[in-house]
């Protein structure tokens, strides 16, 4: 084993430039004394956290090198960015990403000066750290992340540094329940670090402050075999956690030694370690006069007076020469050759791990042609289909097709949003006991299903980030549990775009299905299309929305989303039986332009329109047409044009987004002066934000999502919400010029309509068969 008096060496120098980090802006070796100058004007940072991460650092790097293992690490912890930037830096990856943070004096000086400053890098573990696949911005999702790395790599070891703030999040929570989805001759294994030094930002820890015993129980209940690691002095701890980490290496040797030559097909009880060290270890034990290691006092800055105060001066340049810089560096500031021998070979360092850049590992899916799941269509809407059932059969086939790089992920809602093709080749994943008359479980499926949105997007996130693809499929209401995860996907994309050594990876797909307007049945609750206006708040260049009106645009627009990178997309399509509008031909050209002229449905051609009826969704797109069928029996000398929308960011200037549509082509579309009826399947306010700057924005009226539903039938949802077929004739009569007279009888017709057919649903429980059995009349 290595002399752990050089392990000790190396975590006191990545203690040491994570303090440096914090606090200096010159003198990075302490050549000479302490001076105010030489401290940064504005100190943040969170140190409380850092000393135990280098400490978890110091480690893995020794049992990788004595034993050759293939690691990555996820830093749960908040904002331990010095520790994972110093343990960067010592192992040399920093200077080779950044030739400008050399490894010596001046990039010493360099890597000091930058962090968290302006211009500079953030104080969490972000996606400008080498070996990094994990935002620590936000808490709850670091075991998730780690485990979707470990899916489909089975000789890789993620070892998840599992912060005692964040252990208290729901996400985390539901976490320790991934091993329940882990197959240890497929996959590769999760070694959690629960780290509990006891506070968060003010207060205690919940699972810091639990008896040992219980701790213990709880986490074995979890299905984990605990270790645990606890005391302040350095040296005693360092032969705790050696020999800690080599039984819990030892033993994931074993269970998947079992698995894949003894064919073992239990349940494993992978390893967990419970690190128990004081916040701030090895910081200031007191500041003026009051306990700060150990305490809540050390979570950011311990010494917060330096500039001002002599006594924090001298207490920090105590506190900085306590780790003996001096034994750590050489003269000219890099690290001494018995610490650049403990950095593991090459990849092997975590931060240059190319499971940390997943890009550099990623294939291109061997996609099927989606042409050859084509609905037939002999004329619009004449054929009718489940426009997910029909993706159904293309995934089922990109299963077949990428045994090890793809997944379908979703919280028990695959089979119910009509993707059950795909179960003719695969199963659900399931690592528990299968029971008489279970359907579709074994432990190396391709679909992954467990109630929790978090757990499925976190899993997914972390399978991309190393170098896969995958879908998450959920019920669209429900996406919004995961707004925040989002968020921070989108964010994390956002930045690594601007990171040259970072490189492409698969993009994040969402399926919304069971959406706001066929979710009639399971009512109010379920009804909420607002993900979309999430999404469209992210930088243009990460998100894309998709909005396919049946189920061959459907095929195209998922063909694309799988074959793209670097981007979140969101595709929003129903379940339910519903008209198919376009031949297979017809719908890649208008998904390829994502916006277009409907010409079979308008009867503007040669003239100018007197009225434009837009939609977007599949809904809207079957009430507009229902609409302009009964405008041109109604009123046959109106020039109506139809305008469907697929690609909804093809509606913001292109100045604003890489879709968008300059204003000539917007204008030759929409018109610069008719009025515009515009049925969208979201909030309508919406289309109104990405089309504030048009010509003729006066001029538009958005019907759409308004915040009514109940349990009812489909045609009266979209009544409730002013989106049916009735009141978009009412609306053009209301706004193009000259109708609202002559037209007022058809008007009154159309409300009569409107109270008849409800009138029908509450009588009879289900809508009137001339809505439910209307079809485009097929004349042109």
């Amino acid at each position: 084993m290595t002399d752990l008096k050089l392990v000790d060496a190396w975590w006191r120098a990545a203690n040491y430039l994570s303090a440096g980090q914090i606090y200096l802006s010159g003198n990075p070796l302490l050549r000479e004394p302490l001076r105010p100058g030489h401290i940064k004007p504005r100190l943040l940072g969170h140190w409380g956290t850092s000393p135990g991460l280098t400490f978890c650092y110091a480690h893995l790097n020794r049992i990788i090198r004595e034993r050759d293992l293939n690691l990555i690490y996820v830093m749960g912890p908040g904002h331990g960015g010095p520790a994972a930037v110093a343990g960067a830096w010592l192992d040399g990856t920093y200077s080779e990403v950044y030739p400008g943070v050399s490894q010596d004096e001046r990039g010493m000086a360099r890597l000091f000066r930058q962090f968290s400053t302006p211009g500079g890098i953030p104080s969490h573990v972000a996606p400008e750290t080498p070996g990094s696949i994990h935002e620590g911005g936000e808490l709850g999702y670091s075991l998730a992340h780690a485990y979707g790395a470990a899916f489909d790599n089975p000789d890789l070891v993620v070892a998840c540094i599992v912060g005692d703030g964040e252990a208290e999040t729901g996400p985390l929570a539901t976490s320790w329940h991934s091993t329940k989805f882990v197959d240890p001759v497929r996959d590769g294994a999760v070694l959690p670090i629960l780290h509990l030094n006891g506070y968060k930002i003010a207060n205690p820890t919940v699972l810091a402050r639990i008896p040992e015993a219980e701790l213990v129980s709880l986490l074995e209940g979890y299905g984990h075999k605990p270790y645990v690691v606890s005391g302040d002095d350095p040296m005693t701890m360092h032969e705790k956690m050696a020999a800690t980490l080599d039984e819990a290496v030892s033993e994931i040797a074993r269970i998947q030694a079992a698995a894949r030559e003894g064919g073992s097909t239990g349940r494993a009880a992978w390893p967990m370690i419970i690190l128990r060290t004081p916040k701030g270890w090895t910081g200031p034990r007191e500041v003026d006069g009051v306990p700060v290691e150990g305490t809540w006092r050390a979570h950011q800055v311990p010494l917060s007076g330096v500039r001002d105060n002599p006594e924090h001066l001298a207490q920090l340049e105590e506190w900085l020469r306590s780790y003996r810089p001096e034994e750590l560096f050489d003269d000219q500031g890099r690290p001494v050759a018995a610490l650049r021998e403990q950095v593991p070979a090459g990849d092997r360092r975590m931060s240059a791990s190319p499971h940390a850049n997943g890009g550099l590992l990623l294939k291109e899916l061997d996609l099927p042609d989606f042409r050859r799941y084509a609905v037939e269509v002999a004329s619009p809407g004449a054929t009718s289909a489940e426009a997910t059932r029909v993706l159904g059969g293309m995934l089922r086939d990109v299963i077949t097709g990428n045994p090890r790089t793809f997944r379908v992920m979703g919280p028990d809602e695959v089979a119910s949003n009509r993707l059950s093709d795909v179960f003719e080749v695969t199963d659900r994943v399931w690592a528990g006991e299968i029971l008489p008359g279970d359907e579709h479980l074994a432990p190396r499926g391709r679909v992954m299903e467990v109630l929790s949105e978090h757990l499925c997007q976190g899993w997914l996130e972390g399978y991309l980030l190393t170098g896969r693809h995958g879908l998450f499929t959920t019920y669209e209401a429900f996406v919004h549990i995961v707004d925040a995860m989002f968020n921070q996907h989108a964010k994390w994309l956002k930045v690594t775009r601007g990171i040259p050594w970072r490189r492409p990876i698969a993009s994040l797909t969402y399926l919304l299905s069971s959406h706001v307007w066929r979710q009639d049945h399971n009512g109010f609750t379920h009804q909420d299309p607002g993900f979309l206006d999430v999404v469209v708040n992210k930088k243009a260049e990460v998100v894309r929305v998709y909005l396919p009106p049946d189920a061959n645009t459907l095929l195209s627009v998922m063909d694309h989303c799988l074959r793209s990178r670097d981007y979140v997309n969101v595709v929003v399509a129903g379940k339910q039986p519903a008209p198919a509008w376009l031949t297979m031909d017809q719908a890649v050209a208008h998904c390829t332009r994502g916006i277009g002229i409907w010409d079979f449905a308008s009867s503007d051609q040669g003239a100018e329109p007197d009225v434009v009826m837009a939609c977007a969704g599949d809904v809207p797109t079957l009430e507009t047409l229902a609409a302009v069928d009964l405008l041109r029996r109604e009123l046959p000398d109106l020039k109506v044009r139809v305008v469907n929308v697929v690609d909804l960011m093809r509606l913001m200037p292109d100045t604003e987004h890489p879709h968008g549509l300059t204003d000539r082509d917007y204008d030759a579309l929409f018109t610069t002066g008719k009025p515009v009826i515009f049925a969208f399947h979201g909030y309508p306010w919406l289309i109104h934000r990405l089309t504030y700057r048009r010509n003729g924005h006066a001029d538009l009226h958005v019907r759409g999502y308004k915040e009514e539903g109940t349990t009812t039938t489909p045609f009266d949802m979209v009544m409730l919400n002013d989106l049916d077929r009735f009141h978009l004739v009412m609306d053009v009569i209301d706004r193009v010029p000259g109708l609202a007279v002559r037209a007022s009888h058809l008007r009154q017709k159309m409300a009569d309509e409107r109270l008849r057919l409800r009138a029908h649903t509450r009588e009879h429980g289900e809508d009137a068969p001339e809505i439910t059995g209307w079809t485009w009349p097929g004349e042109g």
